[in-house]
């Protein structure tokens, strides 16, 4: 009888080899595929863009802007196309880019390390009355942004702006962008160290040069010495905290991979001390890390912090010194805990020179043109001739006479900007919102100014640090992540089943003191309308059950859901 055969072992499953594609970093060789924004910025350089918009654009009008320049390169000299009034946030993400454009400019004004002189205030105030139907929003980022801005007048305003040193160089696109810097650096009384050198020479070196004016997104600096760790270097791309070493004295603690959008990460120690003349060298490192590893192939993970989070912090410092720097750095101790709660230098100061600083809070950082120029004249008339913006959308007016005080102080409240301000004034802030950001669902400024007034009404004997900042949409200008009560702009029902702006809330954020994000309550959403109700709410509960001492972002973190709703 024949055997029988026995029967083929079942052919292993092939697995299917997918090529590696790249993540578009050049050191490595993948130069392609190129999304949109890199093939832009392949084709023509957007420091280019300012030659066509003085010469063809400005002349001829907004019909005549080279798409690519339009919603690309004219970025790189600060210009975003504001959106369309009238178009709800429904339609944010349904409509083309075209149809929300609208034919007008946001165009924002760099104002590095936050300084600025009288002389260059008033000149920011007339440009905003001149040109942009008075608006003039302080940022987060120590920036003033306009609205309401037309082709054919940006070559004026760069004129005027211009002649008192101001610039909108790389004030937007994928450039190095504004570099922060302590408000009250080479002032403040208990200063590590002032980092204004280092500021003046990065923006010397780098800013405006082609060499680092196509990164694969944009690239967030801050520089401070002030132990207040006032700039939010935690979400900064790369960053500079003061610290004392003990064999070298004071020099600065370098993070890097911060960021907050869809996707925050928290920036890591390198475990490295930087003398301050060494800081540009260390920057230009870390930027040329960026331009030349960073993530080019998907615009949604081209920040640094996804490079920084793949790498780890050793290797980062590793190529950092052995490719960039071409040595070893110093070990350096990490910076401590911040002085003080607060850290937006609100209210009077002494100065280490005997004279003292004294900052207000508009509401939300929105201001008016006129307001500025009698900021500058106010500033003047009580012997100073510098003022700066922070990192919290405030101002700060420098150099003032003790018998100057309480005169400075009485004009800045004629124009509502509080010097004493209540924990709501002084807490809230708010982005740009959909009255002009194209990728906003929602309204913030107003929102956020009716708040202060609500709560301000409500709660007058609320006195604890609050932070409440308000966005339109999940991409966290205004650092929602990070504050005690983050409010994330969104479409929802209300009870009647009508879709009405909302939004979804982040309780319990910092950044400083115990740094981290915001506890998200699950099905935590309230609608515009009922927002000052949640957070009374919240805010009588939690003086109600807290501690001794305990800051409400410690509580949030303990604190039951039903509290929190």
């Amino acid at each position: 009888m024949a055997a029988t055969p026995e029967k083929p072992a079942p052919a292993t499953p092939r697995r299917k080899v997918s090529r590696h594609r790249g993540e578009g970093q050049w050191a490595v060789g993948h130069f392609t595929p190129l999304n949109g924004n890199e093939q832009f910025k392949k084709d023509d350089d957007g420091l280019n863009v300012r030659t066509r918009i003085e010469t063809i654009y400005s002349k001829r009008g907004f019909d005549s802007i080279d798409p690519n320049d339009l919603r690309g390169r004219m970025r790189w000299w600060g210009l975003y196309t504001q959106r369309k009034p009238g178009i709800d946030g429904g339609k944010t993400a349904v409509l083309a880019p075209e149809e929300l454009d609208d034919e007008y400019f946001m165009l924002r004004v760099r104002v590095d390390g936050g300084r600025l002189t009288t002389e260059q205030l008033r000149v920011i105030g007339e440009v905003s009355q001149e040109f942009a139907r008075g608006t003039a929003d302080l940022t987060d980022r120590q920036n003033i942004q306009y609205h309401w801005i037309r082709i054919e007048d940006v070559p004026e305003i760069w004129r005027r702006l211009e002649a008192v040193g101001l610039s909108t160089t790389e004030a937007c696109g994928d450039t190095p962008r504004v570099i922060l810097g302590s408000p009250v650096a080479g002032v403040a009384e208990n200063e590590i160290i002032d980092g204004s050198p280092a500021i003046d020479e990065i923006q010397r070196r780098f800013i405006g040069n082609p060499e680092f004016s196509n990164l694969p997104r944009k690239f967030k600096t801050a520089i401070s010495g002030s132990p207040q760790l006032d700039v939010a270097h935690e979400i900064n791309d790369v960053a500079f905290v003061g610290v004392h070493h003990p064999e070298h004295g004071p020099g600065f603690d370098l993070w890097v991979g911060g960021g907050l959008s869809t996707n925050p990460k928290l920036g890591v120690r390198l475990g490295t001390w930087v003398a301050l003349d060494d800081v540009p060298d260390v920057f230009g490192g870390v930027i040329g890390i960026f331009r030349d590893y960073g993530y080019r192939r998907l615009r949604n993970r081209a920040r640094l912090k996804f490079l920084v989070a793949d790498w780890g912090p050793e290797k980062f410092r590793q190529v950092l010194e052995d490719e960039y720097l071409q040595r070893k750095l110093v070990d350096g101790p990490a910076p401590e805990q911040p002085a003080g709660t607060w850290r937006d230098h609100l209210g009077v100061h002494r100065q280490k020179d005997g004279r003292f600083y004294v900052g207000f809070a508009p509401r939300v950082g929105r201001v008016h043109g006129t307001t500025l120029t009698k900021i500058a004249e106010v500033a003047e008339a009580h012997g100073s001739g510098r003022l700066r913006t922070t990192a919290e959308q405030k101002m700060i007016v420098l150099d003032v006479e003790q018998d100057q005080i309480d005169s400075l102080v009485s004009a800045l409240e004629a124009l509502d900007l509080r010097v004493n301000a209540s924990p709501f004034r002084r807490g809230t802030m708010a982005c740009t919102g959909i009255e002009f950001c194209k990728l906003a669902i929602v309204e913030t400024k107003a929102r956020g100014a009716s708040l202060i007034d609500e709560l301000e009404r409500r709660i007058p004997e609320f006195d604890e640090p609050i932070t409440i900042n308000i966005n339109g949409c999940p991409n966290a200008c205004a650092r929602i992540q990070v504050a005690d009560i983050g409010l994330k702009g969104q479409l929802m029902l209300d009870d009647q089943g009508n879709q009405v702006e909302g939004y979804q809330v982040h309780l319990g954020g910092a950044l400083g003191l115990d740094a981290g994000f915001g506890r998200k309550v699950r099905g935590l959403k309230v609608t515009a309308t009922e927002l000052p109700d949640y957070v009374e709410r919240v805010l009588k509960r939690f003086q109600e059950q807290r501690e001794d001492g305990e800051r409400f972002a410690t509580w949030t973190a303990r604190a039951p859901e039903e509290a929190l709703k």
